[in-house]
């Protein structure tokens, strides 16, 4: 007969391990990186900080345990099943989430999206038949939303041809020529008698 085989159990070392792991992923999807602490971009340094982020921004998707979900039966079109099913999805996000830069929230304010009674952003999706689906729809928009209004306060790079231009423009001041201008000399207005012999000197006067 075949002896029954006896499954060894992993040492906790390992399952520890697993669990960290488990527990490290599940943490990485729900975390955005943060932006830099800059209220205002005036400066070059801080505009290079924040196309920085904006670059790592746009490929990342916002999580949704970063926002407030909740759900509704639509009245849209979309068939019998819609109003039946909570598929209406809104979506809520303070404004003063730690990973919505500074510099953008006050552009944020003056979007439609922005409810100043609860200080935060409210979007909502009657799009799609499915409750997934406008979840994601709403999240997209919000992404789209912060990276609109992040992107307003930068100062776009001067191109290599606007550059060269501008050196020309530089080149071609300091070579032009520096002209004085003098108060004009005015002649000393004659008395009706010598006005009238020089008429008549040069013979105007008959």
């Amino acid at each position: 007969m075949l002896r029954q085989a006896h499954l060894i159990p992993p040492p906790p070392f390992f399952s520890s391990f697993a669990v960290s792991l488990r527990r490290t992923a599940h943490t990485d999807q729900d975390t955005i990186i943060p932006p830099p602490h800059l209220a205002s971009l005036s400066n070059a340094e801080e505009n290079a900080q924040a196309r920085a982020w904006l670059d790592k921004f746009k490929t990342q998707e916002i999580p949704k345990s970063l926002v407030e979900l909740t759900y509704s039966r639509s009245s849209g079109p979309g068939g019998q099943n819609v109003n039946k099913v909570n598929t209406k999805a809104t979506l809520r996000c303070p404004l003063d989430s730690h990973w919505i830069p500074l510099w953008a929230r006050e552009h944020i304010k003056k979007t439609p999206s922005y409810a100043s009674s609860s200080q935060s952003v409210l979007i909502t999706s009657t799009v799609f038949r499915s409750q997934a689906q406008n979840v994601q729809d709403c999240l997209s928009k919000l992404h789209a939303l912060i990276l609109s209004a992040s992107s307003a306060s930068l100062v776009n790079e001067a191109s290599e041809g606007q550059k060269a231009r501008v050196r020309g423009l530089e080149k071609a001041e300091k070579g032009r020529p520096i002209f004085e201008f003098t108060r004009a000399r005015y002649r000393p207005r004659l008395n009706p008698a010598d006005k009238w012999r020089t008429v008549r000197n040069c013979g105007l006067h008959k």
